[in-house]
């Protein structure tokens, strides 16, 4: 076991060192650098559909227009007299294989070298939607370089409209330029943008929560250590409120840690001391039993208080041991037939000895509870002596001092009622109830029964309260429940009918 502690120190010294020590690649800055840039570029590429559906309307546009003006000087003179060179030349500088006049529902051709075959597709310009337009120009981007197409539509203020055959390799090839351009300048868009952002965001966001980590992890490794607490910046934001808020934690946690050390070390030197003064004590009980054999009057009247000083004293020392020493183990639970557990806790306490005490036991012979029975015996017997000690005090002869255990069940929870008929707790018991050395009802007392029971019966998932407490009646709930069924378990054991 102790040669594993160095390699466990050493795995625990890694991982703080790991988380310290973030790599480059996963860290916040580079995720946050990364999803700005392919942010900016997804927003780059919605935009660069409609932009390349609008290029391609332009670019066609401007070939019309320039085909009309052309077709328009064509109509004030005689086609027929341009020779085939001129034709040719008129639209080799549109790109065009024909150019063509309607008007009055009536084509006169202009202008033309070849007429193909067929014609792939017709764009109307005068009606082209923004869908259509957007699915066209990325069927061009993707599929085009060998097709024909027929643009038409009116030009300016003309009520007639021009035609124009066209191959659509040089509009495929301005496109891609088009969106090449795009594409760098959208990338250095993203790229300043993301360094803005980045730098911003850094700023105000990563920087902070970056050196609250270290400061987390640096309290982690020293937290008595006064200078690892975080340092908040006057900061109005949620980062701020975060900041203050864990260096009041961090603030509290050391001083809490700082009493925890005084307590435990308190509670060594006290438990030391006890042990001693409970071997003192025991040498002095051996002395007060031969006392008992003296048989001067004086002598065998103090002795029994004497007996009782130094049985309260030991009881004390016991007390404060065992609540100094470890975690109670796990109760080990059986079904307990609690009238039973009764009658031995009001022998073991001798309730006789206190005098005039009765004891009642209203448990039900067959009641059952589901605990362990030693822990439970415990239980009961810290609040039987501490009910025998208050009703002790009231000397009157007319005073009812009765003590009174039983037990109700409903469902699967079992609830023992411990009452008394003594003066009741006074507040400043109730308000520390279930405290170690500040809950005793008693003077001189240190209130360990009720914080040793406490811990007992929540071991088995129940709970212990005051239900009432004034002069004449004082009563203490106990709820246990029973333990879960295992289903998988339960059905193992069941054995089927034969």
């Amino acid at each position: 076991m102790e040669k594993n502690l160095p390699n466990t120190a050493a795995t625990e010294k890694s991982s703080k060192a790991d988380a310290a020590n973030v790599p480059l690649s996963r860290g916040l800055s580079t995720k946050l650098l990364l999803l700005t840039i392919l942010f900016v570029m997804l927003a780059e590429v919605l935009i660069f559909v409609p932009s390349i559906a609008n290029f391609r309307l332009r670019w066609l546009e401007e070939r019309l227009a320039t085909a009309a003006a052309v077709g328009i000087v064509l109509v004030e003179s005689d086609p027929q007299s341009l020779s085939r060179i001129v034709q040719d030349n008129v639209l080799l500088a549109l790109g065009a294989k024909a150019v063509a006049l309607r008007s009055e529902g009536v084509s006169q051709l202009l202008v033309v070298s070849e007429m193909p075959p067929e014609v792939d597709a017709h764009v109307d310009l005068a009606n082209a939607g923004p869908w259509m337009a957007m699915r066209d120009a990325i069927d061009t981007m993707l599929f085009g370089g060998r097709r024909v197409l027929r643009v038409f539509g009116p030009v300016g203020e003309s009520t007639s409209e021009f035609e124009l055959i066209i191959a659509d390799k040089n509009l495929r090839q301005a496109m891609l330029v088009y969106a090449r351009n795009v594409a760098i300048l959208s990338l250095i868009i993203s790229l300043i943008t993301a360094t803005l952002v980045f730098y911003a965001i850094n700023r105000i966001m990563i920087r902070p929560i970056r050196d609250m980590t270290h400061s987390m992890l640096s309290f982690a490794e020293a937290p008595d250590d006064p200078s690892r607490i975080v340092r908040p910046e006057r900061r109005g934001d949620e980062i701020g409120v975060a900041e203050r808020e864990l260096a009041a934690m961090q603030t509290n946690l050391q001083r809490t840690l700082a009493e925890r050390k005084h307590l435990a070390d308190l509670g060594l030197a006290v438990s030391k001391i006890n042990h001693d003064m409970r071997n003192m004590l025991a040498t002095a009980q051996l002395m007060s039993d031969r006392l008992r054999t003296v048989n001067d009057p004086t002598v065998q009247n103090f002795v029994p208080k004497l007996v009782r000083t130094l049985d309260r004293a030991v009881s004390y020392s016991e007390g404060v041991l065992a609540y100094g020493r470890t975690q109670e183990a796990p109760p080990s639970r059986r079904r307990v037939r609690l009238s039973q557990l009764v009658d031995d806790v009001f022998a073991l306490i001798g309730m006789d000895a206190v005098g005039g005490i009765e004891l009642r036991n209203d448990v039900g012979p067959e009641f059952e509870v589901d605990a362990d029975s030693d822990q439970l015996f415990r239980v009961l017997s810290n609040l039987a002596r501490n009910a025998a000690e208050a009703m002790a005090s009231d000397r009157g002869e007319a005073v009812v001092r009765r003590l009174t255990i039983g037990a109700e069940r409903t469902g699967s929870v079992s609830r023992i009622l411990v009452e008394d008929t003594g003066p009741g707790l006074p507040q400043k018991a109730r308000e520390n109830l279930f405290a170690a050395f500040r809950g005793s009802a008693r003077s001189g007392g240190t209130g360990l029964g009720l914080a040793i029971a406490f811990e007992l019966v929540r071991a088995h998932g129940g709970s212990i309260e005051l239900v009432e407490s004034r002069g004449g009646r004082t009563v203490f709930a106990i709820t246990i429940p029973d333990q879960p069924v295992d289903l998988d378990s339960a059905r193992g054991t069941l054995r089927r009918p034969a």
